[in-house]
């Protein structure tokens, strides 16, 4: 089997050194796509630099940004942020075929419907976990451990399923918690439940999770948030998997001393995830009549937020 990962940001290193344990038992083979040439060039000469606790060790990579280079791909696991999943999807088109399956692991609920973008390939969804945080390009360090759950939305076709368990033995092998589930959907957007209520609270407050629950005010907004997406969820037929609001709270407690990806995001003048969680929230509520006053105010925020990057520092 062949995989091909697109994107080497923090969840991408994470998983390529994942995957290369994983394949040293399998005989599978591993190719990581890189828009960007440079540091492709980079990854491919000096491998990914992986940090776990004192562990220190450098992965191996078959790096390249050319996917006319890469050749058939059995699985493409697509790590890329969620505003670029239309453009990478193009790029890897070529690849594409009624025997590969993409995986998409992006945050919030964007990506959920790139049926028309595949053409006859398979689509998997997945949600993790795991903590990653990029120290810079091609080293990561693996934060904490999780679990990461992989399943389909519509009925799959063809090997689409014998290739979800295949990669999902591969990530096994390589370390993490997986399970393949009919639930994905309801898992999604229970991450998408915590996500709304810390990500972009902390990237506007400039805090750590923990912080969420002692500052003034912000438990109350954050259980605000989460209310009014739990509303949504109903309106579009969600099942809850665990009480969101509960569930958010003890993420905050768990990972207190965790910076969210969207503050990372804010602090290195990065464009944000915001329109595929909060500014979801916003969109699906309208659809549906509701009103969602707490994330569109948030989303107000962030946007400012991103506007301010090109100002003097």
């Amino acid at each position: 089997m062949h995989l091909l990962l697109v994107g080497p940001g923090a969840l991408g290193c994470l998983l390529a050194a994942v995957l290369d344990k994983g394949i040293a038992a399998s005989g599978d083979s591993l190719t990581l796509l890189d828009h960007n040439r440079e540091r492709a060039a980079l990854l491919a000469s000096r491998g990914i630099v992986y940090v776990h606790g004192e562990e220190e060790r450098i992965v191996p990579v078959a790096a390249t940004s050319e996917p006319q280079r890469v050749g058939p791909v059995d699985v493409v696991i697509l790590c890329v942020k969620s505003y670029d999943v239309a453009a990478s999807l193009a790029s890897c088109r070529p690849l594409l075929s009624d025997r590969t399956l993409v995986l998409f692991l992006q945050n919030g609920i964007g990506h959920l419907d790139p049926y028309a973008a595949l053409g006859h390939a398979g689509a998997a969804f997945g949600t993790t976990t795991e903590g990653a945080t990029l120290l810079a390009p091609g080293r990561v360090r693996h934060a904490g451990s999780g679990v990461t759950h992989l399943g389909f939305i519509r009925p799959p076709h063809g090997a689409m399923e014998p290739l979800l368990a295949a990669t999902a033995a591969v990530f096994a092998a390589g370390g993490l918690t997986v399970y393949t589930s009919d639930l994905v959907l309801g898992r999604i957007w229970a991450k998408l439940f915590v996500n709304v209520g810390i990500n972009a609270l902390t990237a506007t407050l400039g805090c750590k999770n923990g912080e969420l629950l002692t500052l003034p005010g912000a438990a109350e907004r954050m259980a605000r948030l989460v209310a009014e997406a739990m509303e949504v969820a109903r309106a579009e037929g969600i099942a809850f998997v665990d009480d969101p609001q509960e569930a958010t709270r003890t993420v905050c407690q768990r990972t207190a001393e965790n910076v969210s990806s969207m503050l990372q995001d804010v602090r290195h003048r990065r464009r944000t995830e915001i329109d595929a969680i909060n500014g979801a929230i916003v969109a699906r509520g309208r659809a549906h009549g509701i009103a969602t006053p707490e994330n569109e105010l948030l989303l107000q925020q962030v946007r400012e937020v991103e506007m301010g990057y090109g100002r003097a520092r």
